[in-house]
């Protein structure tokens, strides 16, 4: 009896092995694709979770796969709290918020940035029906604030879905460009007042200006520091060519 108990044990260890190596490969991923999206190696999760590539491969045939597994589980939380607000009161109100708080949430992890965006241009359906599920949900959210009149009604699912995915690449760069500035949420505060019936204007976050910085002089765009000589008063040559001509329109009047 306890050779076969011990026999039992052999054949179960390496399955709890598999386990614990497949677990850690999971968390290993999940932390890399937030940092940095879709575009992590392999050997980068690999050594994160301290196993080797081909226990990775083992576990997932490819890195997509391993990327579908670590953001199945986000988005389907995204849906059931879509599911949950459907039914609530101020339905103007909880659409916004809860558009608010997808941006919110996503624009803090790249791989739920890169999977919303994949899955907009329809090269990502991160697992059998979630994709699907998500946009039924926030649909029906999108149905009931425009029958309550808060949301205009020429807008469809496929015109949130492009607004979500750019405001989300646009609050990015902003957190990027100006980590911990009050300008962040300024482009979600946009996306919803056009998206909003009537005259309403939501009071828009100050916007991040630094005063030491200098801007083209035609269109305004802000200029990179010079390190040496000069500073620049231009963007660009488009925009160099324009102000010389103007200069050469004065002139001549």
């Amino acid at each position: 009896m306890a050779v076969g108990g011990g026999a039992a044990r052999d054949v179960l260890r390496p399955r709890a092995d598999a386990r614990r190596n497949r677990a850690l490969v999971l968390q290993a991923a999940r932390s890399a694709f937030e940092e940095q999206g879709l575009g992590v190696p392999l050997g980068e999760i690999a050594r994160r979770a301290g196993v080797g590539a081909g226990t990775v491969y083992r576990h997932f045939p490819s890195k997509e796969a391993l990327f579908r597994a670590t953001i199945v589980e986000r988005i389907e939380l995204f849906t059931d709290t879509a599911r949950d607000l459907i039914d609530v009161e101020d339905p103007g109100g909880v659409f916004f918020r809860f558009l608010a708080s997808v941006v919110r949430l996503a624009s803090q992890n790249k791989a739920l940035c890169d999977a919303l965006a994949a899955a907009g241009a329809g090269r990502l359906e991160p697992s059998p029906g979630v994709g699907r599920d998500f946009d039924e949900a926030l649909e029906a959210l999108l149905a009931r604030a425009q029958q309550a009149g808060a949301v205009r009604k020429d807008v469809g699912i496929t015109d949130l879905r492009a607004l979500l995915v750019g405001c989300l690449s646009m609050e990015q760069a902003t957190a990027a460009a100006n980590p911990g500035s009050a300008a962040q949420g300024r482009m979600t505060a946009l996306m919803c007042d056009a998206l909003r019936v009537g005259p309403a204007v939501t009071k828009l976050p100050p916007e991040a200006r630094n005063r030491h910085e200098s801007r083209c002089e035609v269109c305004g765009t802000a200029l990179a520091v010079a390190r040496t000589g000069r500073p620049a008063r231009f963007c660009g040559g488009t925009c160099r060519q324009k102000a010389h001509r103007a200069r050469r329109r004065t002139r001549r009047s």
